[in-house]
């Protein structure tokens, strides 16, 4: 049965981006001799139509890792997804710390939707708090495991899949609470309401505004916010000028934390 394959996916700096249509793509050349088609709902709009797919579909379906989870200001969007007996390869991207739980709650939620998981996958992307943590990751390798990933979900798919269970990962059930930052004496502390400051440097080009995935930034005033900040580092790290930037002492302090203490080169964990 030739089926149509799909890369959707959310991802503020890419980097989710790039794991799920390198799977995506070489999966439908090697199937269709062309590339997968994409839906990107990163951005408000696209989150605002229910997404819909059939039992002739392969979905490589992908999302960040925040604080060990699927990020939450997701979950409403995702449950209207309706899968249709599509067939779905899950795949979470986290920054060299840990995906924690995230990889078997993006499997259930697909799940719910009426999906059926035939393989994941956990791929490493640079921290979005950090230029130093898993910098330029995915990296030319992650990608050559990204192809292998592909192959695996190929092969697999060649064969009679039996009698069908959901795709065994990591992860706790019921999941863990999300991620907590900790100060220097090992005190829980919140960053959840720190947002971007912006330096002089600014030129009012908009850009930040235009890739907030919560249109949080008024275009109007880039300085002002309009609503929450899920700290994706979309405005920090696609500035043209550098001219947005964290100054609060808890956000820097587990910044820092982060990259002292998980700067291992973190390995892709791959699921059949």
């Amino acid at each position: 049965m030739e089926r149509q394959v799909h890369a959707m996916y959310f991802s503020a700096t890419g980097t989710t981006e790039k794991v799920v249509t390198a799977v995506a793509d070489h999966i439908a050349r090697t199937w269709n001799g062309t590339a997968a088609l994409r839906f990107d709902f990163t951005l408000p709009a696209a989150r605002q139509a229910v997404k819909a797919f059939g039992d002739g579909d392969l979905v490589i379906f992908g999302v960040p890792v925040y604080a060990g989870r699927v990020p939450n200001v997701l979950l409403n969007y995702l449950r209207t997804v309706e899968g249709g007996g599509a067939l779905a390869v899950p795949v979470v991207c986290y920054g060299n710390r840990n995906f924690d739980d995230s990889l078997v709650e993006l499997r259930d939620l697909l799940e719910a939707d009426g999906f059926r998981t035939v393989a994941a996958g956990a791929f490493i992307g640079e921290h979005s708090f950090s230029t130093t943590l898993a910098a330029g990751r995915p990296d030319q390798a992650d990608l050559e495991l990204a192809a292998r990933f592909a192959d695996g979900i190929l092969e697999k798919l060649s064969k009679p899949l039996g009698e069908y269970i959901p795709i065994p990962v990591e992860g706790q059930i019921p999941y863990r609470p999300y991620y907590v930052p900790k100060d220097r004496s090992g005190n829980p502390v919140n960053i959840l309401k720190d947002k971007p400051k912006v330096h002089d440097t600014c030129n009012d080009c908009g850009l930040c505004a235009k890739v907030c995935p919560m249109g949080s930034i008024r275009p109007e005033n880039v300085r002002e916010y309009t609503g929450i900040c899920i700290k994706c580092g979309a405005c920090v790290k696609k500035c043209p000028v550098h001219a947005r930037y964290y100054d609060s002492y808890n956000y820097l302090y587990h910044k820092e934390e982060l990259e002292l203490g998980f700067a291992r080169r973190a390995e892709p964990a791959l699921f059949f």
